[in-house]
This record gives structure tokens, sequence and C-alpha cells, in this order.
């Protein structure tokens, strides 16, 4: 049944008035999104212990909700995705599409760019010439094998084939890295770098592609001077972007610099409009209007707090509301019946065949000659053969100018659909980082480093991995190393860890690539930024004394598994106490206390390292009391710590005993040791501390005991010390 769309109403009356709401728009596309949301996340879930990034399960949500499956009921197809509802539908989703490859020029650092060297542009340029070459081939294949395929211009095919046989996903390519905590090793480095480089190069191929084209399949009987008004008008655009637009971009981000108090809400409209603007632009020019966004994007800067607020403004609704949307829209067009017969399928094979084959083979040959390690360089290929959104895009637009027919369509997206598909479990079996290869047994079953005089290991140097949330924990930490700080006993070695999360988001590839990465977790002495420039100066008293030597470092991993980079760089850096933060801070606000909660996860992971690491470990908690040293104190300053070490017995309380014997000879701290003995005479009645199986689980806490030597906790350690207070305490056994 036919449907002017004209007569389309917004809004229903309602069911009890005789409406069906599937008969309106605005209804229907609510009904829509849902659907969209509900199946996409479904499926994200089934596929998560595979570790597949999410643009798999969208895809496949598209591919699902589209003719090839649940389309093959008409009635669906009539009453959720009727014909006069594609325009809006595909308008919505292209808002989205929009604000995503804005994010994506916000994820692309141009200065970065610069620095990655000979080694990523080699990569890159092989990674995609041969593909594109391959490309041109499989081109000829298909005009000569498919019906209809050619029936559009030869230039125009195969730089559209060319185009999506080379490119590289560079979001869903970060996304990966980020999953598998690759992000910042020496492979992910390159990867990243080879993989924006080529982003930025198959971008520019799809805007020659468009100029090409046309409108389409009549685009070859019209005047070549079309394509080349064209690719003028878009150098022309960039060029003005570049040239007046970014520097006005720049002063736009000082504005909203953390030196102001709040942020002008007229700048982040300005920014979004903007947004808009520039995708109408090129729209008019006729490119596509996604050139626009994305080209805006790269105007942003990106080292201040001004890209990370636009992020957090806008990424959630943008990829978890409208993004899917598209892939709806991509999945309705495609049609898998159309792969129909022996040789289609071995189409299908052929080119998938081709496009893992030239993206691996051309990157592992350029890698070796790079004289990167063999196995680097097979994970490289595989790591560049990504695809994902902006292939759809490709095929999309492809597919819209009548270049590419449904049976081609449909053999390109299940060909990008496969090779990323394959990209995490094909690297998972061919690299391992040698940090990975340290496993929790060898961690737990290591721990011999520990404060008490006994390990001979550290009688020349005390070194302790202090680990930090963020700016609010630094105080607490000055004034805990500055108390433990030994005048008489071994030099301290300090190393900061800043413990970043790692997630999917934009904002956390963004901030990954501010940080100037090198290494996993990255250790570089020259790496600058707030967070260093704030602990250079707090421990700056301590490079004058030359008794501490401090070195800043910084994990960034997802919570799960942030324990295991804690626990190697305390076996790395042979640690003999890890400082924690506890996963709450308190402090005080207009006389009232207030409580930063950092979440179940921060705790879950304190958890994991107690269990794991391989030394001592202190749990810092911050109860805001405030105070600290105002000076470095000399021999004879007064004592401004107070310090007790409450002493029962067994191995936890003697490095505690420890670590208080080493505040003790600090000038301005005072220690009060409290023991608790068992008053003789009186016999244990046998009963013991231990977890109750009825109402409390492994989950919810943490229980540990220890066996004690009795005899040997009869002789308190001698602790000559100048400011320490022994007191004894008589527990009277019960």
């Amino acid at each position: 049944m036919s449907v002017n769309i004209t007569s389309i109403k917004t809004f229903s009356n309602g069911i009890w008035q005789g409406d069906n709401p599937l008969d309106f728009a605005f209804p229907l596309l609510i009904v829509q999104t849902t659907l969209v949301f509900v199946v996409s996340r479904l499926l994200a879930f089934l596929l998560k212990p595979l570790r597949q990034p999410k643009v798999i399960a969208e895809i496949l949500g598209g591919i699902l909700m589209g003719p090839s499956a649940f389309g093959r009921n008409q009635e669906y197809m009539r009453r959720i995705f009727p014909k006069w509802s594609t325009p809006i539908l595909e308008s919505l989703a292209s808002i989205g599409l929009l604000f995503f490859l804005f994010l994506v020029g916000l994820e692309l650092d141009l200065s970065s760019l610069r620095r990655s060297g000979r080694r990523a542009l080699g990569i890159a340029v092989a990674g995609i010439s041969l593909p594109f070459i391959l490309g041109n081939i499989i081109a000829f294949v298909l005009r000569k094998t498919i019906d209809g395929a050619d029936k559009v211009g030869y230039i125009q095919y195969i730089v559209f084939m060319g185009v999506a046989l080379s490119i590289t996903a560079f979001p869903v390519l970060a996304r990966i890295l980020a999953e598998l905590k690759l992000l910042t090793t020496r492979v992910g480095e390159t990867a990243m770098a080879a993989a924006a480089l080529n982003d930025l190069a198959a971008w520019i191929l799809l805007a020659l592609a468009i100029s090409l084209t046309g409108n389409g399949s009549g685009g070859t009987h019209k005047s070549p001077l079309i394509a080349i008004w064209v690719l003028l008008s878009s150098v022309a655009f960039v060029a003005f972007m570049m040239v007046f637009i970014r520097p006005a971009m720049k002063w736009v981000a000082r504005q909203c610099s953390p030196e102001h108090d709040t942020v002008n809400e007229a700048y982040m409209c300005l920014t979004l409009v903007g947004v808009m603007v520039s995708g109408l632009i090129t729209d008019l020019i006729g490119i596509h209007a996604i050139f626009g966004a994305f080209v805006f994007g790269l105007t942003i800067p990106k080292g201040g707090e001004f890209a990370q607020r636009l992020i957090e403004r806008i990424e959630d609704f943008v990829t978890g509301l409208l993004l899917p949307l598209y892939f709806a829209s991509s999945g309705l067009k495609t049609n898998i019946s159309k792969i129909n017969g022996v040789e289609a399928w071995g189409l299908l094979v052929l080119v998938i065949t081709v496009a893992c084959g030239g993206k691996i083979i051309g990157t592992f040959v350029v890698a070796m000659l790079c004289r990167i390690p063999a196995r680097e360089s097979l994970t490289l290929g595989v790591l560049m053969n990504t695809k994902g959104l902006v292939e759809l895009v490709v095929l999309n637009i492809g597919k819209e100018k009548k270049v590419l027919n449904d049976e081609v369509f449909a053999i390109l997206v299940l060909m990008a659909l496969f090779t990323t598909f394959m990209t995490t479990p094909t690297v998972l079996v061919i690299y391992k980082p040698a940090r990975n290869n340290i496993s929790s047994s060898s961690y737990s079953g290591n721990r011999n480093r520990r404060l008490q005089p006994a390990s001979e290991s550290f009688k020349d140097e005390l070194r302790i991995l202090a680990c930090i949330h963020g700016l609010g924990n630094i105080p607490s930490l000055v004034n805990l190393i500055e108390s433990t700080r030994s005048v008489n006993k071994s030099r301290l070695k300090l190393y900061i860890m800043h413990l970043v999360e790692l997630t999917e988001r934009s904002s956390s590839i963004v901030m990954v690539q501010r940080l100037q990465k090198n290494g996993f977790p990255f250790i570089n002495r020259f790496w600058r930024g707030e967070l260093h420039d704030r602990v250079a100066v707090a421990f700056q008293a301590y490079s004058q004394l030359r008794r501490v030597s401090v070195r800043t470092t910084t994990a960034i991993s997802a919570l799960p598994m942030m324990h295991e980079d804690i626990c190697h760089v305390a076996e790395d850096k042979s640690v003999a106490m890890i400082i924690l933060p506890f996963h709450k801070q308190w402090k005080k606000t207009n006389g009232d206390d207030e409580v930063d909660d950092l979440g179940h996860s921060w705790r879950e992971v304190n958890q994991r390292v107690l269990k794991d690491a391989p030394c001592s470990v202190a749990l810092l908690v911050d109860r805001g009391f405030g105070g600290g040293f105002q000076k470095t104190p000399g021999p004879t300053a007064n004592v401004e710590k107070r310090v007790c070490v409450i002493f029962f017995g067994g191995p936890d309380d003697r490095e505690a005993l420890e670590l208080g014997g080493r505040m003790a000879e600090h000038p301005a701290v005072q220690v009060t040791i409290l023991r608790f003995i068992e008053k003789e005479g009186i016999e244990n009645n046998g009963v013991m501390l231990q977890p109750s199986p009825n109402k409390c689980g492994e989950e919810s806490y943490s229980f540990s005991t220890s066996l004690m030597n009795r005899e040997k906790e009869k002789v308190i350690p001698s602790l000559s010390l100048i400011y320490v207070a022994t007191y004894t305490y008589v527990i009277h056994a019960c």
C-alpha cells in the first residue's frame, strides 16, 4: 500500500481515540530507536566474552533488523520499518553520524601525526597502496561477473572499491587496542599513528570518489569540470578551516580553560552549531556533510580541557543512542539473500581474501623493513585490517551514488564485518606483550620483599610505589612520605603512579594521546602535565636533600586489569611496599564532612592488589584532617606529627612496626607504640574471628588470617629511637 508522506502526522491522538501510534512519525521513531538500542545492547552483551568491539554488535544488529533476517516477515517491515519512515530515520541517524565524525576529528591529533615518524608513514602508505591496487583488480572482476555492475563508470567504480578495501577504521582500532590493553605499547602507538594517517588519506580519496561520481550512474555524462570545481572547493574549505577557524577555536578553548571558574555555555552551543554549519557547507560543495564535521573536529585544540568537556557533553548521547540508528539504516539496505549461488559466495571469499591479504602483507613487509620483530609486524598487519563504521560510511555513500548495487553492497558489508571480527582473536593468538607473561600466580608466589630489616636487599635503598587517583591524593601522600623519610637508614626511591581508567569512550582515547605515552604502563621522566607539575612541586624539597629520588609513572588500564599493571611495576622495580589510596576520601567543606566515593570498582582494584602483590601493601585512608609539614625540619625542630602504631603481632603488624621505626627517625615525628599481649595464666577458649557464610559473601568484603609464632611475638624488635614511646596493654582472654 503506497503512502503519501506529506499526509503523515507527527503525533497521534492516542489509542483511546482509535489511532495506531505506529502510523505516526514520532511514536514510530521512538519504537524504532528503542528496538535498535535493545538489539544492539543485547548483541554487545553476548559478544562481550569474545572481546569484540561494540561496532560489531551494532553492525550485526542492523543486518538482523533488515531484510536479511527479521525483514523477511513482511508484516514486521510494514509495521516497524515502513518505507515512508526511512527518510525520518536516516535524517536522525545522519545527525548522529555527523557528530560522531566530529568526535573522530577530535580524536585525531594532527601534531602527533607530525611526530609519528617515517615508520608509521611507511606502514600507512603500504597499508593503503597495496589494497588499493588489489581493489582495482577486484573491481574489474566484479564488473565482469555481477549483473549491473558495469553500468557505472570504470573510474568511479575502481576508486570506490579501492577505498573500501584500503581503509582502516581509526575509531574502531583505538577501541580494540584499548580492550586488548595495547593502546600504549609500541605496537599500539605505531598502529594508532599509521591508522590516523590512513584515515586522513581515505577521507581524501573518498572526497575524490564522490566528486568523480557526481549524481550516480549518470555522472559519467556530466562535464569533468564539475569534479574539478568540487575538488577545488573542498581544498578551499579545508584551507579556510585551518587558517581562520582553527585560531578562532584556540581562542574559544582558552576562554574555557581551567583558569576560568565557569564555562560559558554560549561557546559550547556555538561549537555544536559550527559542526552542523560545516556539514551544511560541504554538502553544498557536493562531497558530503560528514566531511565538514570531521574537518571542524580537527580544528579543535587537543591539549586543553575544552575538547574533553565537549566530548563529555555529547559522547554518550551520540554513540549510545543516535549512532546505532545509522547501523540500523545500513542494515535495512543490506540484503544477504542477494548473495545467491556458489559464484556469488565465491566472490565474497575472494573479496575477503584480497582485503585481508593486501592489508596484512603490505603492512608486514614494510614493518619488517623498519626492523620491527616479525610477531609485532604481523600484529600490525592484522590491526591495520580493521574496518567498521568508516567502511560503512564509504559503502553507504557508494550505494547512494548508485555506484554499488545491492549484491556488491552486501558483499562488502560482510567483508567489513568479518575483517573487524577477526582482529581481536587473531591478535590474542599471535601477540602477547612481555608484561602479560607475568601471571597473578607468579606475583602471589613471590612475596619476599618486605620493609623488615631481614630484607638485606633494601639495606642501601628502599623503593616504594605510591599510587594516586588524582591531584586530591597528593597532600596526604606527601605527608606520609615525608614522615617516612629516614635520616639514618636506606635512601628512599619513590615511584608515583597515576592510575587512569581506560574505557572505549572517546574521552579516554583523547586523554591517552594527550599524555605523550611511552610504554605500558609508561615510565617517563620527561612526561609533562598538570599532575606532573604538582608532584614536582610537592617533592621539590626532597630533591634538594637528595635523600628521596622521585619518578612519575602512569598506568592507563581498564579497572578489572589495573592491578596487573600495579603488580607489574612493583615486580619490575623491585619495590618493598605499595601504597594504595582508599576508594573513599573525606574532606571538610564549610565545616561539614564530605565523602568522595570512587565506587566499588576501585575498591576491587585494591583488593586484587592486596591478593596478588609481590611485596607489602599499605592502604592510605585520607580522613581529611589536613595539616602538613610547613618546612623541611632540622634536627632541633619541634614535633609536628604524632603517629600511633598498634601492635598485636603477626607479619602485618611487624611491617607496620618497621614503618613506624622509619618514621621515628624523622626529627618532626613522634611515634607511640601500643603493644597488646595476652595475660599469662588465662587460656584461650578457642573462639576465632571468621566470616559468616550466611550473612556475608566473598563479593562484599575480603577476609584474611595469618599464623603467628607466639615465641617470636614475645620479643618486640629493638627500636632505639629518640621519639618512641612504648605502651603495653594486657588482653584478657574471654
